[in-house]
């Protein structure tokens, strides 16, 4: 009798799982939400523990390369089994974690969670009444019009490299993407990464090409971004000058890489929109000067003693300098 119950058992955990859908990602990976299980309660972690065991398996033998597990709250006692399969923690929210294992050889390259706090702030210039603003995200459902907002997001960068002396820019196509458009390289910074090292480590790191940061072309604010885990994302294109100019690209990231003709770029219909957008604003300083399109950088020390932050403008006349 106690052998039939157990199996009674079984039978009904299984049953649950048979709700769970595994979703495929551009990127290889697949995603399984628990939240979708029909009947959580009924969920014992033996079931869960050989379902997912025999989920894992199969997925590697598709050749995909992560698996994205999201765990409500109220199902958090299957952590600790899946934790057991080596699934660690990525992040978590006010209603669920989400955890991940790396499939894929070598270390995981696997993206982090959000890692940076951004401050916006807004003024009037009083007699002409114009007004520089900026559109808030919302924090909480609501929008949250205010003098300075924090948010926590993602920070992506692209190092737009072109070869001055022959008019040409380093493009890439990602591997694993639905769509093979050329893109310029890049990826997430990483914390306490400035904005121009993290273009410059990317670009190295995709391509093989070394570079050096000249300035800041565009940003691009994106909200609730799905390749973001639902958080804002703050994608930065710098324009690099190459110091080296062999290609050696990263074959696990990339399926192409190239130096392409500028004009060549700007017209073609193979391209992402933001690089086809940036590719028209670069052919334009490299035509009618950078001074014109670039955001450079200066250094000053901080408020708080021994530290310095780094200020992104347009460059000011020597005149205006040197103002005291």
């Amino acid at each position: 009798m106690a052998r039939l119950w157990r199996a009674l058992r079984r039978a009904r955990g299984w049953a649950a799982l048979a709700g769970l859908r595994a979703r495929p990602d551009k990127f290889g990976g697949v995603s399984v939400d628990l939240g979708e299980l029909r009947q959580p309660p009924r969920v014992e972690r033996a079931a869960f523990g050989r379902w997912l065991r025999e989920s894992v398996a199969q997925w590697r033998q598709e050749g995909r390369i992560a698996v994205w597990l999201r765990v409500p709250i109220l199902q958090s006692g299957l952590v600790a089994t899946a934790a057991s399969q080596g699934f660690a923690f990525h992040h978590a929210e006010q209603g669920s974690s989400t955890l991940t294992l790396w499939l894929g050889e070598g270390p995981s390259r696997l993206p982090g969670f959000a890692t940076h706090q951004v401050g916006v702030a807004g003024w009037l210039l009083g007699q002409s009444h114009w007004k520089i603003f900026c559109s808030l995200s919302k924090i909480t459902g609501t929008s949250l019009l205010q003098l300075s907002l924090h948010f926590f997001n993602l920070l992506s960068l692209l190092g737009a490299v072109l070869d001055e002396s022959t008019g040409k820019v380093l493009v890439v196509q990602d591997r694993n993407k639905t769509i093979n458009a050329w893109k310029f390289p890049g990826g997430l910074s990483n914390p306490g990464e400035d904005i121009g090292d993290t273009a410059v480590r990317e670009v190295f790191e995709e391509t093989g090409i070394k570079s050096e940061f000249k300035s800041i072309l565009s940003i691009r604010q994106q909200h609730q971004h799905p390749g973001a885990f639902g958080q804002s994302d703050m994608y930065i294109i710098c324009r690099l000058q190459p110091s080296s100019f062999s290609i050696s690209f990263c074959q696990q990231e990339c399926l192409r890489c190239e130096w392409m003709d500028l004009e060549e770029l700007v017209r073609t219909k193979n391209s992402t929109p933001i690089t086809s957008n940036v590719a028209k604003l670069l052919l334009y300083g490299y035509r009618e000067g950078f001074d014109k399109i670039d955001i450079t950088v200066r250094e000053f020390p901080a408020v708080y003693t021994g530290l310095f932050y780094k200020l992104y403008h347009r460059e000011l006349p020597e005149s205006y300098r040197n103002i005291t």
